[in-house]
């Protein structure tokens, strides 16, 4: 079963991934600016490394530069980019000219999410909207991308959206199935990139459900993975972020190494190694919040590392 067709028109990520190519797409919160070039400035680094880099929609249920002009902006600098929208802050008609809008500008790719509850940002106070919900949204770009609204009006113009979903992969208790993420498949997803999963033996049960399900065909897999800065925030992910797989392992490597950081990066390009001969893992999402200067560093090596494990394959 292949994948759910891709425009022509699509995106660089869209077509590499649809060529068999091991993608390694990164992540750039906007600033609390106006000032573009304090967005450009975090972006550049990975010009050239990451095959498309995240833009983030309020993350953390914080205020920061608005994710389809900071899309945009790095569109401008030659940055392929993912644009990050949520359902908390826009109801369904700013989210459906929000899709428009975007596809204007020319954004292609997208990852759908339902967002942050403002209780967990810094104005716990602010109203949630929560109008659609992440399948919903899904099924609302796909329309567009069909050249309609939900509702059934016409909509001039192309959007060739490459559409992407979250998904939180798990060691798969037997009886499992993969119900939410089928959904999300069906509204209309075609990439994925998870949380945290620095476990490949676990993202390999997980794939290997995923394609007795028969949705490995259908989607593309990036899973999430992080240059960890120390055992501590090991720790702290585990404990703070839902979903976060890191095995003991890696966090007893960290608390022996003499340069916790330097090891995390060398713990992060050999996992993404592992993970890259994994049938089914189309490729990696690296996140590394309050850490992004280690990023570039560990998509060059990792590149070289890929390489060297395919030709020994």
């Amino acid at each position: 079963m292949s994948p759910q067709p891709l425009s022509p028109a699509g995106s660089s990520l869209a077509q590499r991934l649809a060529a068999g190519r091991f993608v390694i797409t990164a992540e750039v919160v906007p600033p609390v600016s106006c000032n573009p070039e304090d967005l450009t400035a975090r972006a550049l680094p990975l010009r050239g490394l990451a095959d498309a880099v995240n833009v983030t929609d309020g993350a953390g249920a914080r205020a920061h530069m608005g994710a389809t002009a900071a899309a945009a902006l790095l569109i401008g600098v030659g940055v392929e980019p993912i644009l990050q929208l949520t359902c908390r802050d826009r109801n369904r008609i700013a989210l459906q000219s929000e899709l428009m809008g975007a596809a204007a500008l020319g954004v292609r790719n997208l990852l759908l999410l339902r967002g942050d509850d403002p209780t967990a940002g810094d104005q716990p106070d602010a109203k949630p909207v929560f109008d659609l919900n992440s399948r919903t949204l899904t099924e609302t770009a796909s329309a567009i991308r069909d050249g309609r609204l939900p509702h059934g009006a016409e909509v001039a113009g192309a959007a060739p959206f490459f559409i992407g979903a979250a998904d939180v992969p798990i060691d798969p208790p037997p009886g499992w199935q993969p119900d939410s993420l089928a959904a999300k498949v069906k509204a209309g997803a075609q990439f994925i990139q998870t949380q945290f999963c620095m476990d490949a033996a676990i993202v390999r049960r997980y794939a290997a459900r995923l394609a007795d399900a028969g949705l490995s065909g259908r989607v593309f897999m990036l899973v999430g993975v992080n240059p960890l800065r120390s055992a501590k925030s090991a720790a702290w992910m585990r404990r703070h972020l839902f979903g976060t797989i890191i095995p003991e392992a890696m966090v007893t490597r960290l608390e022996q190494a003499g340069d916790p950081a330097a090891e995390g990066r060398k713990i992060c390009v050999e996992t993404i190694e592992e993970l890259s001969l994994i049938p089914g893992v189309a490729g990696v999402h690296i996140m590394a919040p309050g850490n992004a200067v280690a990023i570039p560093e560990v998509i060059a090596a990792a590149r070289r590392s890929v390489t060297m494990a395919a030709k020994v394959r």
